[in-house]
């Protein structure tokens, strides 16, 4: 039987993030349909789906883990967070907004936002569950990823990982380096007899 393959993710590298936010910015225009100009002058609220935080001298951004056992999946009330194709999505139209979600998500990757498209005056918020989707709209039609908040950052702090390609490579360089100690031991006679 076929092992399924693992989500993709995004990394981030707080040795290299700068803390600049270029990454909220990108998501949040990703996701708002128009540019940044057109948001500003149309006064969209851009809502980005990550966020930068600092602790202490470190600085880094936060977004969905793509977890392979997703805890905000299983304990979603109403099974609008799902795993699909790799990706652990969120079908907006099943959300309530309860929030518990956020509760158990173990990265704080997960808001919960009015939706800035319904204009409408009503009895409830209409908040809806919002967290990084890996730019999955923007790469519908391509075989490509091309995530908005690894594009924007500046320093390279942020990549997306393919986990099984990940491993491969891992695990490459470790028989290398297996090799490159057992050529050394044996050029200079560490090897027993």
């Amino acid at each position: 039987m076929a092992r399924a393959k693992e989500n993709f993710f995004i990394y981030a590298d707080p040795q290299k993030c700068l803390g600049c936010k270029n990454c909220e910015i990108a998501c949040a225009v990703a996701h708002a349909g128009c540019d940044l100009q057109t948001a500003v002058t149309q006064g969209l609220q851009l809502q980005p789906r990550n966020s930068v935080v600092q602790v202490e001298d470190m600085v880094m951004p936060i977004q969905c883990r793509q977890c392979e056992d997703a805890p905000c999946a299983h304990a979603c009330p109403t099974g609008a967070i799902y795993e699909e194709d790799r990706f652990v999505k969120i079908n907006e139209s099943n959300c309530i907004g309860c929030k518990v979600c956020t509760m158990v998500c173990p990265f704080g990757a997960i808001i919960v936002a009015k939706d800035i498209t319904d204009e409408g005056t009503h009895r409830t918020q209409k908040g809806k569950a919002r967290k990084c989707d890996l730019c999955f709209s923007r790469t519908q039609d391509s075989d490509e990823f091309a995530c908005a908040c690894v594009e924007a950052c500046p320093t390279k702090a942020i990549m997306l990982v393919d986990y099984e390609s990940y491993r491969k490579k891992l695990i490459e360089d470790r028989g290398k380096e297996l090799v490159r100690a057992h050529a050394h031991s044996k050029n200079h006679g560490l090897m027993r007899k």
